[in-house]
């Protein structure tokens, strides 16, 4: 057997002595350089450029575009190239197209300073046109103006965008800088998780993937909460992955913490005779709180007025009454005829009213009226800063940790039973352990969020690792079938020790860096505000014969039966 193993030996190396050094992997291209690499120092080469037809000027000279940049390229204009001059004038903008031809110095004072690129142009000598582009859906300029749905169906042309190109590459590096820090530095490992599981309560609505097992499905995990555990049950103490995580929900407003900026105004109107002021009041966590809009009056229109309380209503169910201060410090509102002299004062102190201020009060359930205030405030900074008042600085980066969070809340259908505030593996506060077992409302939970800028970017929570608490939770006061999650309960009963961790949203934390205004601007391929996929058409419908395998029958509503029939 060792003669066979010294041949082969014996024929690779005869081999490789007598192969050519191995080439560069660029003689596999014919492209010498990119568009954006050139500079004054290859004036005087010969190259050769692949890119997309930026711009053309009367048949003189043409920008070529590539993912690094622009190149100027000059037509030549004498006889002897006169068919490269006809194939580059007449070439539609965005085809494919390859130029040889020398690098130069631009003429002096036609220099570019605002181009990479700007000190040279290549005199084109040869060209050719590898693929024609037919009229666009819209053009490749960052400042023309076109609908999301357009963007999203077209994609592969959007992605042309220096916008989306500049996102997308800075997502690349965020990323592999994340995991060079947590690996190389601090001992983290890089673990992927299944993304075919079982259906478990607790967290997002998820999506369902039929089997070949007739009545049995699988589930697209919405979190890969609890892989993350029964990791550091595994000793993995120290693991991170960039998951994909799949929540059968469409598109929402980003949950917004409570600002302390939203004044609780409940002592200053509470003598007052106002009826709906006094039915807030009653409730047992009710509340009037109110947010004060410096110079209002200046900046927004009753357009914009309108426009927010309708937004209040028809989000929150929220009722929003607004008070303006005249020049003379007068109040302006329904409210002021049902409020004395004495109020009036009160409130303009409580609020820091000044000339011009608007304030916008609600009154009701604690939790309602915050979440309304809070998102007109943010509402009211984008009606502001569009009127040309300066608010927010999109190079400065403000973090807080939220904590302290409830570990139950009342179930919205059924406010007698409850339901976890972040999911149902969260650990209570240890001063509340005792309560979990007599007044578990009251308990806080070991959970935790990152805020940036207003906008949550991460959360988190330390575990609970104690089968018989967890067992507690799920049965005694979430009423769940323990019985679905007995893979990790009996995890737990095998020496767990104490972790926890925490999931930062990449789309939106790069969105944010890159002060984009939708998470939809840094991911490749997204999926539009119904999570519909608007370029391949998806979801999309399966036959009936696709279907048989998965032991599924589909139950077509009659207007989609007609549909499909013609």
């Amino acid at each position: 057997m060792a003669l066979p193993r010294l041949l082969v030996r014996a024929l690779h190396r005869a081999a490789a002595a007598a192969a050519p050094a191995a080439p560069d992997f660029n003689s596999f291209v014919t492209r010498t350089n990119t568009c954006g690499e050139l500079r004054a120092a290859h004036v005087g080469q010969k190259v050769t450029l692949y890119g997309w037809v930026q711009y053309q000027r009367q048949g003189l000279f043409l920008v070529l575009r590539d993912f690094q940049g622009l190149t100027q390229v000059i037509i030549p204009q004498d006889e002897a190239h006169s068919h490269v001059k006809e194939l580059l004038s007449n070439a539609p903008l965005e085809s494919v197209v390859r130029v040889t031809g020398t690098v130069s110095p631009r003429p002096q004072g036609q220099e570019n300073p605002k181009m990479p690129t700007g000190d040279i142009e290549v005199k084109a000598e040869t060209a050719e046109i590898l693929n024609s582009c037919k009229k666009l859906p819209f053009e490749i300029k960052d400042f023309i103006k076109k609908s999301e749905a357009l963007r999203m169906q077209y994609r592969y042309l959007d992605l042309r965008s220096s916008r989306l190109q500049w996102a997308l590459r800075l997502r690349s590096r965020v990323v592999m800088r994340m995991r060079e820090y947590l690996c190389n530095l601090h001992g983290f490992v890089d673990v992927e998780t299944p993304t075919l599981f079982k259906r478990t309560p607790g967290g997002a609505k998820e999506f369902l993937v039929p089997s070949r097992e007739a009545g049995k499905f699988y589930s697209l995990p919405q979190s890969p909460q609890q892989f993350k555990q029964l990791l550091m049950v595994g000793g993995l103490d120290r693991y991170f992955q960039v998951a994909r995580c799949y929540r059968d929900e469409g598109s929402r407003p980003d949950r917004q913490p409570e600002f302390t900026q939203i004044v609780d105004v409940s002592e200053v109107l509470r003598g007052s005779n106002i009826h709906f002021v006094q039915n807030a009041l009653s409730y047992p966590h009710g509340s009037i709180r109110a947010i004060c809009i410096p110079q209002g009056v200046r900046y927004l229109t009753n357009k914009d007025l309108g426009s927010l309380k309708e937004s209040a209503k028809s989000q929150f169910n929220q009722e929003i009454m607004e008070i303006i201060c005249r020049p003379d410090g007068s109040l302006k509102s329904l409210l002021t005829k049902f409020l004395s002299e004495k109020e009036q004062s009160e409130l303009i102190q409580a609020l820091n009213m000044q000339e011009g201020d608007v304030v916008l009060l609600a009154a009701g359930e604690h939790k309602q009226v915050c979440s309304a205030l809070g998102a007109l405030r943010l509402l009211s900074a984008n009606l502001l800063e569009a009127a040309g008042l300066a608010l927010r600085d999109p190079t400065a980066f403000h973090f807080l940790w939220v904590v302290d969070f409830p570990l139950f809340l009342p179930k919205a259908e059924n406010p007698t039973e409850l339901e976890s505030a972040h999911h149902p593996f969260t650990a209570p506060h240890p001063s509340d352990v005792s309560l979990l077992y007599s007044d578990p409302t009251k308990v806080r939970s070991q959970h935790y969020d990152l805020v940036l800028n207003g906008n949550e970017v991460g959360g988190g929570s330390i575990r609970i690792h104690s089968a018989e608490q967890q067992r507690f939770v799920l049965e005694k006061v979430l009423k769940e079938d323990s019985e679905v999650l007995s893979h990790l309960i009996e995890a737990l009963e095998f020496g767990a020790p104490p972790h926890g961790g925490i999931a930062l949203g990449l789309d939106r934390l790069i969105s944010l860096i890159v002060d984009a205004p939708s998470i939809r601007d840094v991911i490749a391929f997204p999926k539009s505000f119904r999570g519909r996929d608007l370029m391949g058409n998806a979801p999309d419908y399966v036959t009936p014969e696709e279907l048989e395998p998965y032991h599924i029958q589909v139950s077509w509503p009659l207007e989609e039966k007609e549909a499909k029939k013609n």
